[in-house]
């Protein structure tokens, strides 16, 4: 199948809210030639990740907006404008790939208007780029409701979070301790030829210098690694895990963290691994056969205990939450289309009825982390703080680290240019009541 089209096809998917990248893009990868598929999936995610800029560009360029049945031209406009501004394909070939590609979706009469609009760019661009400076959303790459977030609550912190969402997210890796220490996991990716470094915050961490497949790293078959990022990394070591210790980890999928801390724990806690996505519970399963780890498994709305719980009470909760994932837009930019001001509010209501239909689960002195990755307040310090208002037991206690900046409940996390994505933490202990 043709690249430019699929993408295209892909890109007016998520324009139409018919799908997101992770649901869309598998439906064409398979149909594209292997030596293709890497140029296929950068087309998809390089032109979402600047298409708030490409669109402020295309209508300038277009007379009139397309015709909604015509989505896909869009997204293959788009997928031109990013070929000419992004990549390293010369113009020409850009150009005339993007006008051919027309044909791959049966609407050949198209090739003259995309001809005129990528042409015209390409004259106008020197001169027409500096006169959209003054548009924040052509200069951030991001939608507006976004950036007014961002410059009112982070003003300090706003530019590096855009910098940070517009650039491709780093490869890392968490060291599984039971089988290897992280000095020598280096090593070993060394003598295999790929250069890699210690992340600052978690000491699990490694950060790849390219991206590979990890597949093909030695070890990662043996289950001496796992890919998670590093801001994930930290969940495990912030709920204080022990041997013993009877967990919860709520909206487990696909893993990472219920591994990690059965990691921490030498296997020898107790956990159960909640999940109300029975398909994505099936990559938890594989993580634990894979690390030699053990967990109990079920299928189930973390909101309805009474389908799930048994009356045991845990000692640790993990409760990382569904939310707006604007802390890892750049691992997934098509946020910046698929989310709406709206959104917010909606997801923090279900994440504070999460924490409270949770809560009469954990034991008198239990730790509860609540985690997100979000850089929203109405998601993290305002959900806790509406939480805490509704639950004279509940204490929050202070997480103390040498990362993120701390807020008033919690601390948060902002995505770094080839570091962490955007992550927030709250810590609550249950004290008994008189």
């Amino acid at each position: 199948m043709n690249t430019r089209a699929a993408a295209a096809r892909v890109i007016a998917g998520v324009i139409d809210n018919r799908g997101s990248l992770a649901s869309l893009v598998p439906l064409y990868l398979s149909r594209i030639a292997d030596p293709d598929r890497a140029l296929f999936q950068d087309f998809c995610y390089g032109t979402l990740r600047w298409y708030p800029k490409i669109e402020v560009i295309l209508k300038q360029l277009l007379s009139k907006p397309l015709k909604t049945r015509d989505s896909d031209l869009q997204g293959l406009l788009a997928v031109g404008i990013y070929q000419i501004t992004e990549t390293r394909i010369p113009d020409h070939a850009a150009i005339n790939e993007t006008v051919a590609a027309a044909a791959k979706l049966q609407k050949g009469w198209a090739k003259a208007l995309l001809n005129g609009v990528l042409r015209n760019f390409l004259r106008q661009q020197d001169t027409l780029l500096p006169r959209l400076s003054g548009n924040s959303q052509f200069t951030t790459a991001h939608p507006q409701w976004l950036l007014e977030i961002w410059q009112r609550d982070f003003p300090s912190y706003c530019q590096q979070i855009i910098l940070g969402n517009n650039q491709r997210p780093p490869m890392t890796l968490r060291v599984n301790r039971l089988k290897s220490c992280r000095d020598d996991f280096i090593q070993r990716l060394a003598n295999q030829g790929v250069t890699s470094q210690p992340t600052p915050f978690s000491a699990s961490g490694v950060t790849l210098s390219e991206p590979t497949d990890v597949k093909a790293l030695e070890g990662f078959s043996e289950g001496c690694v796992s890919v998670q990022d590093e801001a994930a990394q930290l969940a495990a070591c912030l709920l204080e895990p022990a041997p013993g210790d009877y967990i919860l980890d709520a909206c487990c999928a696909p893993g990472g963290k219920t591994c990690h801390l059965l990691e921490l724990t030498a296997d020898r806690a107790d956990v159960l691994a909640l999940d109300i996505d029975s398909g994505r519970l099936a990559r938890v399963k594989e993580n634990l056969e894979r690390l030699s780890l053990s967990a109990k498994i079920r299928a189930a709305d973390a909101l309805e205990t009474t389908s799930w719980w048994d009356g045991k009470l845990f000692d640790r909760i993990l409760l990382d939450a569904p939310c707006s994932a604007t802390g890892v837009i750049r691992r997934h930019p098509d946020i910046k289309l698929l989310r709406r001001p709206e959104d917010a509010d909606k997801l923090a209501a279900r994440q504070l009825a999460m924490l409270t239909a949770l809560w009469p689960t954990l034991r008198d002195g239990g730790l509860m982390l609540y985690a997100t990755c979000s850089t929203l307040p109405q998601e993290n310090d305002q959900v806790i703080d509406a939480f805490v208002e509704l639950t004279p037991e509940a204490a929050v206690l202070p997480v103390n680290a040498n990362w993120g900046i701390a807020t008033e409940s919690g601390r948060q996390l902002f995505p770094q240019p080839g570091g962490n994505d955007g992550f927030y933490y709250a810590k609550l202990q249950k004290r008994p009541i008189d």
